[in-house]
């Protein structure tokens, strides 16, 4: 018996250990994210390990991308107290995706229209599962939140008085979006910025597809350079940013 606990107790550590080893590739060597960070009248607020933008889209109205991990909403209630605005002056959440650690809060912003992906749309509502290694062991569950606008890749929406422009970007999740906003260009967990500062795409552990995730990142240039598009910043969730195209333009070089 005693063997028996002890080759057991052997297997949990190594279980432990390769758990902890899959942690730390996912999540060191990344740029740390910036709280506070200022892209124009954009500002990143840290929520844990997650990041949420907040943006002026009028005088007394602000729009969200995301809605972090805590559903209290403590951070983004800070950042609405600071600019001397309360939760109903929040008109819009524009979700990168519907993993739980993005959709905290919104049900304290009961004004706000909630955008997605139209493929996204079932995650986030909890009609349907994650697919990657690690979210696809949490079970299927009604999350309670209702996506009020269905968006389409390549559509422009107005969000009060600012443009926001859609792009799809499958492979972390099916429905991925990034969201190009007065040249910031805000791409959730798609991406991150390593800390030599390069792109890297989404992490095995947490992503449906990471070959359809590269895949998508080098469409996702591509268009941009097509269309000419000004990009001053990259803005991922889980890192800092990265300044300018060069770093997407050098991933799709890397993945072609």
């Amino acid at each position: 018996m005693k063997r028996i606990l002890k080759v057991a107790a052997v297997l949990l550590l190594v279980l432990v250990g390769a758990i902890a080893a899959l942690l730390a590739t996912t999540f060191l060597g990344r740029q740390p994210l910036v709280d506070g960070a200022e892209f124009g009248d954009v500002r990143i607020i840290e929520d844990g390990f997650s990041s949420i933008a907040v943006m002026a889209v009028g005088d007394t109205q602000v729009a969200l991308i995301d809605a972090g991990q805590d559903e209290a909403g403590t951070a983004i209630k800070n950042e609405l107290t600071r600019r001397q605005l309360t939760p109903d002056m929040v008109v819009a959440i524009l979700l990168t995706h519907g993993h739980p650690d993005h959709v905290g809060a919104i049900r304290h912003f009961p004004n706000a229209e909630v955008m997605a992906l139209e493929a996204e749309v079932p995650l986030v509502e909890g009609r349907a599962g994650a697919r990657g290694p690690l979210p696809r062991l949490f079970p299927v569950r009604d999350t309670g939140i209702a996506v009020t606008r269905a968006l389409r890749d390549g559509e422009v929406v107005m969000v009060g008085d600012v443009a926001v422009r859609v792009y799809a970007v499958p492979g972390h999740t099916s429905g991925s979006a990034a969201y190009l906003v007065r040249g910031v260009l805000f791409i959730g967990d798609s991406a991150d910025v390593a800390s030599d500062g390069r792109l890297q795409g989404s992490p095995w552990l947490f992503s449906d597809s990471q070959a359809d995730n590269r895949a998508s990142l080098v469409r996702l240039e591509r268009r941009l350079v097509a269309d000419g598009s000004t990009v001053m910043s990259i803005v991922p969730s889980h890192s800092g940013a990265a300044a300018g195209l060069t770093p997407l333009i050098d991933f799709a070089r890397r993945n072609e």
